[in-house]
């Protein structure tokens, strides 16, 4: 059964901030989403309002509007912004302090830690209810160092990995995981972050909180675990972008993983990268030429981002980039996954040998 939560979204949501309430809204096996605090879109369909289609999940003014209009109680309250500055506002605390004292459990994804917060923890034990650090490190004793062993790995390990934060990898990661099950395979999805974890992946750790040391180790021990199910293929999440000055995870990831094929996605009307208007975006084919380089692989095809686009524009987008790169590229939440698909099957035959050729790809 899935258990019963609100998010709280304030002025994020369906922006790059908001990505943890946009992915949950989107997909989720862990939780089942009642209702997404944010004043600014307050009386609007979650689903219509990111995606132009509904869901039945309403949005709502606050969190007491929320109690007062929903038939129950939920029994979670997810934190679900994912701003750069890791830290909670006074007035973010209060409302987080009122849904401890309503009876929520508390889900919080940010790196600063609710459960070290005193009034938030002394308030959880008094009304009885925990406090989850989804990006809390384990104890370093249950932690992975690197060993290589990943290495020795045949079956089929895919990246989504991109060019900025907050693009849509890990949307692209779960939709081709969901297309490869559909068509009969065994897939299994890698999670790198907070949200992942937060949808219900089994699989997985947030590895922006973890030192250096245990960042590759932990990836590869994730596919390792998964591999214990004997996949017939592996999807990880990226993080952030190889080229990005301000992060790192792109590195572990590669390094972890040592995928078999990249997939790249990018937002073609990005001007400069999330959170640093000083950064310009790099340009595909350096982004291309660099995760080549580093990983000793290739990027097998590209999928696009759409914020800010018409219809029209992706149609042209993807036109233009298939001429220019020789690679399917799609648009996985406008379109659908079978380009990828059948790239997989021309890369790894053995996937589906024993099945019919994929369907034909949507447009």
């Amino acid at each position: 059964m899935k258990k019963s939560a609100i998010i709280y979204c304030e002025n994020e949501f369906g922006k790059l901030d908001g990505k943890v309430a946009n992915g949950l809204v989107r997909h989720s096996n862990k939780y089942e989403i009642l209702g997404v605090i944010d004043s600014s879109k307050s009386n609007l369909d979650a689903g219509e309002y990111l995606d132009g289609t509904k869901n039945g999940i309403p949005i709502f003014q606050d969190f007491n509007q929320a109690i007062q209009l929903l038939d129950h109680i939920p029994e979670y309250f997810i934190y679900g912004i994912a701003p750069l500055e890791s830290s909670l506002s006074e007035g973010e605390k209060k409302i987080i302090h009122t849904a401890i004292q309503s009876g929520l459990h508390i889900v919080n994804g940010l790196s600063e830690f609710l459960s070290d917060d005193p009034v938030c923890s002394n308030l959880a034990k008094k009304h009885n209810v925990s406090i989850f650090d989804v990006r809390k490190p384990p104890s370093k004793k249950d932690l992975h160092h690197y060993t290589g062993k990943i290495q020795d790995v045949n079956t089929p390990i895919i990246t989504v990995l991109g060019t900025d934060c907050a693009v849509g990898k890990r949307t692209t990661a779960l939709k081709l995981t969901e297309a490869l099950k559909k068509e009969g395979l065994s897939a299994i999805f890698i999670t790198t972050g907070q949200t992942g974890i937060l949808q219900g992946s089994k699989y997985g750790i947030a590895i922006d909180v973890l030192s250096s040391g245990y960042a590759s180790g932990e990836v590869e021990n994730a596919i390792l675990e998964a591999l214990k199910e004997k996949p017939d293929i592996i999807i990880v999440e990226g993080q952030g972008a190889l080229s990005h000055p301000a992060f790192t995870s792109s590195c572990a990831i590669i390094r972890g993983a040592m995928p078999k094929a990249i997939i790249l996605q990018h937002p073609p009307k990005r001007k400069t990268r999330c959170d640093f208007p000083q950064i310009l975006m790099p340009t595909i084919d350096d982004e291309i030429k660099m995760l080549e380089t580093f990983s000793g692989t290739k990027v097998i095809a590209i999928t696009i981002n759409h914020e800010s686009m018409t219809d029209q524009e992706i149609k042209g987008t993807i036109k233009q980039y298939e001429e220019k790169y020789q690679l399917p590229v799609t648009d996985v939440l406008k379109n659908d996954c079978s380009k990828i698909l059948i790239k997989l099957q021309e890369i790894f035959p053995n996937l589906i040998s024993i099945k019919p050729p994929l369907c034909q790809p949507q447009e």
